[in-house]
C-alpha cells in the first residue's frame, strides 16, 4: 500500500514536470510582448481567472504587486454584479482559462472591448472565445491532468508557471532589486535576510568616538565606556582617520610600558574595513569572518569619509537569527 500511494504522488508530480516542459518549448514573442506591455501600464495588472484559475489569479497579481508590478484579482463572478466598475481604461485586463471559454468571463470580455481595455488571454484552446479576444495572446499547451485525466492540476501548474515568469521578467526590467524587495516585505524571516547595515547600525552617542590628538588615558576611558572593543579616531572635520583596536592595545602594550600620555593617532589602524549602509547585514558578517574583524564603519554613499554607525559581529549575530 505504501509503495502504491508513494507511485501515484510521483505519477502526478511527472505529469506537471511534463507539463512544465511543454510550456518552456511554448515560450515565444507573445511572452515578450506581454511583458513590454505590463512595462508601459501606468495604472494596475487586473487578473481574474474562474474556479481553481482564480485561486492562480490570486497568487501572480501578490507575486506581481510584491515585486514592483502592483496588481490585484477580481471575481469573474462579481464581475457580473457591480465589480466591472474597478477595471478602468488605464489598466490592463490578464484573464486565465483552460478553456477559454468558460461563461463567467463573456462579460468581462465584452466590458475590455467595449472600452478598449488592453486584454492578455491566458488559455489552452486556440478555438475559444478568450483567445481569439485577447489582443497578447499567451499560449499554454494542453496538458494532461492527474486524477482520471479531469482534476486540475497539471493545468494549474503551469498558469502559475507563466505568471511567476511574467513577474520575474518585469522585476528585471524594471531593475527591481534587493533593496526595493526588501521594502515590500519588511517582516518575517525573508525581511530579516534583507536588513542592511543601516537598520543594524548602533549611531549618534552610541559610535565610540575619539580625536585623533587624545591620548591613550582618554581612549582607554571610551572603550571601557562603549564596551564595543575599538574606537572610530575622527579629525576636527569629524572625518574618520582610523580605528584603534583591542589587538592595537595590546600591541601598542608590548611595545611601551607607559602608554597614557601617547596620541591614539600614532598607533591607530589606517584605512580600516568599511562599509556602506545599503550592505546587506547577512554580507557584512560574512566579509567579517572572512577578514577575522570583530566590528566595522557604516558609511553614506555620498560621503565615505564620515562614520554615521557601527556595527559589531556580536550585535549582527543576535539579529539575524
Amino acid at each position: 500500500m505504501k509503495n502504491e500511494i508513494n507511485y501515484i504522488g510521483k505519477q502526478v508530480i511527472d505529469l506537471q514536470i511534463k507539463a512544465l516542459k511543454k510550456l518552456k518549448n511554448s515560450i515565444d514573442n507573445s511572452f515578450n510582448l506581454a511583458v513590454n506591455k505590463i512595462l508601459r501600464c501606468k495604472s494596475k495588472i487586473i487578473i481574474c481567472g474562474v474556479g481553481k484559475s482564480g485561486i492562480i489569479a490570486s497568487k501572480i497579481s501578490a507575486t506581481l504587486s510584491s515585486v514592483g508590478t502592483p496588481a490585484f484579482s477580481i471575481s469573474a463572478s462579481d464581475c457580473s454584479h457591480g465589480d466591472l466598475g474597478r477595471i478602468t481604461k488605464n489598466d490592463i485586463l490578464v484573464l486565465i482559462s483552460n478553456s477559454g471559454n468558460t461563461s463567467e468571463l463573456n462579460n468581462i470580455i465584452k466590458y475590455s472591448k467595449s472600452y478598449k481595455i488592453p486584454l492578455i488571454g491566458i488559455v489552452s484552446n486556440k478555438n475559444s472565445n478568450l483567445y481569439k479576444s485577447s489582443d497578447i495572446k499567451l499560449f499554454i499547451p494542453e496538458v494532461k491532468e492527474s486524477g482520471y485525466g479531469i482534476v486540475p492540476t497539471s493545468s494549474t501548474t503551469v498558469q502559475l508557471a507563466i505568471g511567476d515568469a511574467l513577474a520575474i521578467a518585469l522585476m528585471e526590467r524594471k531593475k527591481f532589486g534587493k533593496l526595493d524587495f526588501k521594502r515590500f516585505h519588511p517582516s518575517g524571516s525573508l525581511g530579516n535576510k534583507l536588513k542592511t547595515a543601516g537598520d543594524l547600525m548602533l549611531t549618534k552617542k552610541k559610535i565610540p568616538f575619539i580625536s585623533e590628538n587624545q591620548n591613550m588615558k582618554k581612549a582607554l576611558k571610551i572603550i571601557n565606556l562603549k564596551r564595543l572593543g575599538f574606537l572610530v579616531v575622527i579629525n576636527n572635520q569629524g572625518f574618520t582617520m582610523g580605528v584603534f583596536t583591542d589587538g592595537d592595545l595590546k600591541r601598542l602594550m608590548q611595545k611601551k610600558r607607559k602608554i597614557e600620555n601617547i596620541k591614539i593617532k600614532s598607533f591607530m589602524t589606517k584605512n580600516p574595513f568599511e562599509v556602506e549602509e545599503n550592505t546587506l547585514a547577512s554580507d557584512v558578517l560574512s566579509l567579517m569572518n572572512k577578514k577575522k574583524i570583530t566590528n566595522v564603519c557604516v558609511y553614506k554613499k555620498e560621503n565615505k569619509k564620515k562614520t554615521i554607525g557601527v556595527l559589531s559581529i556580536h550585535h549582527l549575530l543576535n539579529n539575524l537569527r
